[in-house]
């Protein structure tokens, strides 16, 4: 399978223009910039191809405040170095944004040198397979833009002079522990470079460095490292920023979720109940001060209101009968005899040894076992659920379904002899008893497909001799082949994962497995720890957010479809209370309520023969015609009202230009630079090059070249395009476009297409679970409607709107439109809201359209545009439909009335 990418998400979009934005003013140039660092002979001379800066730190500084305005952010008051932050959740494209914001920057200003930083090996591959499968995307899109990307290795410096010397888009993807000490071969004089150090070529071609996960780098010497390759400018990306350097865009937690962009999080608990009769103790944490060992540990007391969890501080010596008030449990060798700090351990009078985020006297091992009992049965409900799954042509929408096991020992999954012959570790004994029981159920045994030895496995660093071992946290890598081996398959094999027909369903992986991997169609994440876990909730369900794709690469969005299930071995409140605090923590933003409780989730039942009753097989011969459409538009008007935008434009300024004059030393270990002095004058330069004009707007616009040419001819500005030619020509293709978005659905015509309907039998493809919220309807009437008990709607105008036609007398029947009833328009699909049958006289059937713009008569111009353009083309469809009305409303009376 290939996967599909969409050019045209607008928070994407956003995220992209955004960084665009910083450098407008900053004209195009066609030619390569020598840059010339002299090393004392022409031997050492390197002749080099930089980005070239001209806007003045004042004009950028305009600009971040324009941009953060724009997306109401906090305004930077100064520019506070080059760093520019863009904060995107986990799950929404990151690096798909930040590798086509590259063709922009080259597109747009002739940028063609790029260094990428990560933190880690896992990130770096998967950069590596981001840069591989969207090349043929991103080149559709841009023209078959030339493109060069390569990986830093130590073992081949000389490869440096290429990424210096090439014309074309250059990339280099480097590991920051690669270059951020003194000692790494990059900051040392090389052969192979001529005798300088081989950063030197970085440095000479004032690379634009977007760092992935900068909050893995802020330590003084990473910052350095990073500015030491004298970048042009510092783009960071991550979801959980640790500091926001001149924030420029803004998506997080909140705003990705209540969007539909990541999956819904539900959790599911698995927690002991009743089980005080064994001796528990948990170690909290142990404090090494001049005063003793201390430490501080969860036991089990009697109180009032009977056995309670309590945390006591212990010292060597401390007696838990005692400290548990006299527990009788506790009264045979339970006291602490000694605290070893450095190995976080405390041992106990009995021989116990228990170390920290451990605990004993509590039921581990059934407890993990139910987890992953919990997992394999919510993964086969899923699997069962999705072969029923047709897409909008009635054909199957084969979707399939991971899950992902955290565990923190290698040696539970897998184990080795003395022979070093590989042996099943417990997890994975239990794992195979477990699916057999429950793929022998009868509702399951159409999924026993596979030798179960290859329905799962384990991802996992190895020694040379292909051991699987433990690592203490795979974001901190070395570069080695050690650790890329860990990532293998689920890095650089995506699309094989996501096979259908491949048989692996279930992964096993080390607790540490952090940012850098996630798979779009991990439906259920497991934390099985025998200590306990560090690893943040953030980090947990960020493996697993992505919305799922197909067989064939496409993401669906649908809700109901795109659940993450978490088993966590917490109480829901705990979970949920834990996660909305690091995500408050972190961006400031309440999540609270986005995570549902998996027990709380409800079915969405249509009542039983639904299909069959006249109320709603008449109303659905009425509206089931598909439609295809046409457009038409005057393009004198076209002409007329586009050349009326482009005079509105603001007008344009020329761009500003920096000057920094810097000293060049040389000596035995190379070529470095010592800062002058900084000044910057804002002038119009005349001699600009002027790139085709009618080229780059019809590329963008699908217009001739005539109506381009008669458009900015009727606009009288083009003889601004001289003082600043990019800006002249974004910001002119933009209110073209507009204006022609506006006319051709303003003239578009609908026509029904012979033979081609919704398909009813969707309804029963498509099950629907919901969470129970302020806005699902209960159903009291079932007979006016198709549903059994709850309609889920996501407003309290739709919710009102349901309320309304079931008690209204003059309504017969209504419905919801389901999210597949789509019909198409110039700028996207659009799914009306409500079909509904009036009984008066006549009967009357419509399809309503419901919105609250805070007046009784709905006001569309309140509405964003693209909504307004769509309501246009929901009116056009339904025209062609006999006897059906289409209108805007806020109530049902509006309707009647």
């Amino acid at each position: 399978m290939k996967l599909e990418f969409e050019a045209s998400l607008p928070y994407q979009n956003d995220a992209r223009k955004s960084v665009i934005d910083l450098f407008e003013g900053q004209p195009k140039e066609d030619a390569a910039v020598n840059n010339k660092v002299y090393h004392g002979n022409q031997q050492s001379l390197i002749v080099g191809v930089r980005n070239n800066l001209i806007l003045s730190e004042e004009q950028l500084l305009k600009n971040l405040n324009a941009i953060q305005e724009r997306n109401e952010i906090e305004v930077s008051k100064k520019l506070d170095g080059m760093n520019f932050s863009i904060e995107m959740e986990t799950g929404t494209g990151k690096t798909y944004v930040y590798l086509r914001t590259i063709y922009d920057l080259n597109e747009q200003y002739g940028f063609k040198k790029f260094v990428i930083v990560v933190p880690s090996v896992a990130i770096r591959e998967g950069v590596l397979k981001n840069l591989e499968i969207t090349h043929d995307h991103f080149q559709n899109i841009y023209e078959k833009e030339p493109i060069h990307f390569q990986v830093y290795e130590s073992k081949n410096v000389s490869s440096l002079k290429g990424f210096a010397n090439g014309n074309t888009i250059e990339i280099m993807v480097m590991n920051i522990d690669a270059f951020a000490k003194d000692d790494n071969i990059i900051n040392q004089p090389h052969y192979k470079t001529n005798g300088l150090k081989p950063v030197e070529y970085i440095k000479s071609t004032n690379p634009i460095v977007i760092v992935d996960e900068p909050q893995n780098m802020e330590t003084d010497k990473r910052r350095e490292a990073i500015a030491n390759l004298n970048p042009l400018c510092t783009l960071r990306y991550s979801a959980t920023h640790r500091n926001t350097y001149n924030l420029v865009y803004n998506l997080n937690p909140v705003k990705a979720y209540d969007l539909g962009l990541v999956k819904q999080i539900e959790v599911d608990s698995v927690m002991e109940e009743n089980a005080d009769n064994a001796a528990y103790v948990a170690v909290k944490s142990i404090v090494a001060a001049k005063r003793g060992v201390s430490a501080k540990v969860a036991i089990m007391t009697n109180t009032d209101n009977g056995v309670k969890e309590k945390t006591v501080t212990v010292k060597t010596g401390s007696d838990l009968y005692k400290l548990s008030n006299n527990r009788e449990i506790y009264n045979d060798g339970f006291i602490i005899e000694e605290i070893d700090a450095a190995n976080n351990c405390i041992s106990l009078s009995n021989g116990n040894i228990i170390y920290k985020g451990a605990s004993q006297g509590v039921l581990n091992e059934e407890l993990m076992k139910f987890q992953m009992r919990k997992t394999i049965e919510e993964h086969l409900k899923k699997e069962k659920k999705l072969l029923k799954l047709k897409d909008e042509n009635g054909n199957p929408e084969k979707i399939k379904v991971l899950s992902l096991f955290f565990i923190d020992k290698v040696a539970n999954y897998r184990s080795y002899d003395a022979n070093s012959n590989a042996t099943k570790g417990k997890f994975a004994l239990w794992f195979e008893e477990i699916y057999k029981e429950l793929v022998a159920k009868k509702i399951f045994e159409d999924l026993d497909r596979f030798n179960i030895n290859d329905i799962h496995n384990g991802y996992f660093a190895s020694d040379k001799k292909g051991k699987w071992k433990d690592t203490a946290d795979n974001t901190r890598s070395k570069e080695s082949a050690d650790a890329a081996d860990t990532y293998n398959l689920i890095m650089k094999d995506k699309e094989r994962l996501l096979d259908i027909e491949n048989p692996l369903r279930f992964i096993f992986s080390h607790s540490a497995l952090r940012e850098g991997w996630d798979n779009p169609n991990v439906f259920q994440i497991c934390t099985l720890n025998e200590t306990k876990s560090e690893i943040k909730k953030r980090q947990e369900i960020g493996r697993g957010l992505r919305l799922a794709v197909n067989d064939r690469g496409i993401r669906n969005k649908d809700k109901n479809i795109n659940r993450l299930t978490i088993i966590a071995n917490e109480s829901y409140e705990d979970f949920a209370k834990a996660l909305q605090k690091e995500i408050e923590d972190e961006c400031g933003v309440s999540f609270s309520g986005r995570i549902k409780n998996k027990r709380q989730r409800t079915p969405i039942k249509y009542r039983k023969g639904f299909e069959a009753d006249p109320k709603f097989l008449t109303l659905w011969e009425k509206i089931k015609q598909h439609t295809t459409y046409r457009v038409n538009y005057d393009t004198d008007k076209l002409i007329e009202k586009a050349a009326e935008a482009l005079k509105e434009l603001p007008e344009l300024k020329a761009p500003s230009i920096r000057s920094v004059k810097v000293g060049i030393t040389m000596d035995a270990t190379g070529v470095d630079t010592m800062y002058a002095s900084e000044g910057f004058q804002s002038y119009d330069l005349k001699n600009w090059p002027i790139p085709d004009v009618y080229e780059y707007i019809q590329d963008r616009t699908d217009l001739t070249r005539s109506t381009i040419a008669a458009i900015l001819k009727k606009s009288g500005r083009m003889n601004e395009i001289s003082i600043n030619p990019q800006l002249f020509l974004d910001l002119s293709t933009q209110a073209i476009r507009r204006t022609l978005y506006e006319l051709m659905i303003k003239g578009i015509k609908y026509e029904k297409i012979a033979g081609s309907v919704y398909e009813m039998r969707r309804f029963e493809a498509q099950e629907l679970e919901v969470y129970i919220n302020d806005f699902t309807y209960a159903v009291n009437d079932e007979s006016k409607t198709i549903y059994e008990e709850y309609i889920p709607l996501d407003s309290k105008v739709e919710s009102q709107f349901a309320a309304d036609c079931e008690s209204s007398e003059n309504v017969q029947f209504y419905f919801k439109l389901p999210s597949w009833f789509k019909i198409p328009t110039p700028i996207g699909t659009y799914n009306p809201d409500w079909a509904v049958v009036l009984q008066n006289d006549t009967k009357i059937y419509f399809v309503a359209e419901t919105k609250d713009t805070g007046t009784n008569e709905v006001d569309l111009t309140k509405l964003h545009l693209d909504e307004q353009l769509k309501i246009r083309c929901g009116k056009a469809h339904f025209k062609e439909l006999d006897n059906v009305s289409y209108e805007v409303v806020r109530t049902v009376g509006q309707l009647i009335g």
